[in-house]
């Protein structure tokens, strides 16, 4: 099977028991964070392993910031992570290495703060009282819609590229068509549902699509400079599950801020 058909298979096999976990909440999608963050993590840990990460302090911030954000919101959420600071420095104390302790505790930070961060925000935005089903919803099918159009877009009539050194496949052709999607998707999501303004889900699909191209070229820098292609092959055509949802770790943020800036209609 080609990388092409590859993507489309295990996109269209994941995609719906995703919404169907978003759609529970709770406990569940908590249960769907944390096995996708600990795989990121892990992933990231090993393509960063000649920095010698405190994987243990990361996989407790993963944990620590997913319970946060599920008992008790955005402020147990930043405890969370502010706390693997002090467990991470602690791990790094007792343990027999001895790396360099700026790049082990940056490597760290950066997966719990980027991975656990995002997966945990996606959690407080599902706990919107009355509207955080739709407000997920909108987002991934957003990013998922925006990934598409870009990707064939991109694949068609790309020619001018948007950051070369970072993601040659990237073009501004491919972004624009992105971005279109994202806005069509979240204009039409929310029209009329009396939870954002027609104006909020235009400024939400744009922000949404700015967000992930971000995120998606965040990613690339980081495998770029560990000199990795993929963080993994779990995935398939995909990769792992880093590449996987590299755009819903900055979309999901950047939509929970929208959301709080625009409050509700």
């Amino acid at each position: 099977m080609t990388q092409f058909w590859s993507r489309i298979v295990v996109g269209a096999a994941l995609l719906p028991i995703v919404l169907y976990l978003v759609w529970l909440g709770d406990w569940w999608l908590f249960g769907l964070a944390l096995v996708a963050g600990i795989v990121a993590l892990h992933e990231l840990y090993a393509m960063a392993r000649g920095l010698r990460p405190l994987v243990l302090a990361g996989y407790a911030g993963l944990v620590f910031a997913l319970l946060g954000a599920e008992l008790g919101g955005v402020r147990w959420l930043v405890a969370g992570i502010v706390g693997t600071f002090l467990f991470a420095f602690v791990v790094f104390g007792v343990s027999d290495a001895r790396p360099s302790f700026t790049a082990a505790m940056a490597t760290t930070i950066l997966g719990v703060v980027w991975v656990a961060g995002g997966l945990a925000l996606l959690v407080t935005l599902r706990d919107i009282p009355d509207h955080g089903r739709l407000a997920v919803f909108t987002v991934l099918l957003a990013v998922w819609a925006d990934d598409t159009a870009a990707f064939f877009v991109g694949r068609l009539i790309g020619r001018h590229r948007m950051a070369p050194t970072i993601s040659p496949g990237k073009t501004w052709e491919g972004f624009v068509a992105g971005a279109i999607a994202a806005v069509a998707v979240c204009f039409f999501a929310l029209y009329k549902q009396h939870f954002l303004s027609n104006g909020a889900a235009v400024a939400l699909g744009a922000t949404v699509a700015f967000s992930a191209t971000l995120g998606d070229l965040f990613e690339s820098a980081v495998k770029r400079d560990l000199g990795t292609k993929d963080s993994g092959r779990v995935l398939g055509g995909h990769g792992g599950v880093l590449d996987r949802i590299d755009a819903q770790l900055f979309a999901v943020p950047a939509a929970y801020v929208i959301v709080l800036a625009f409050g509700f209609s």
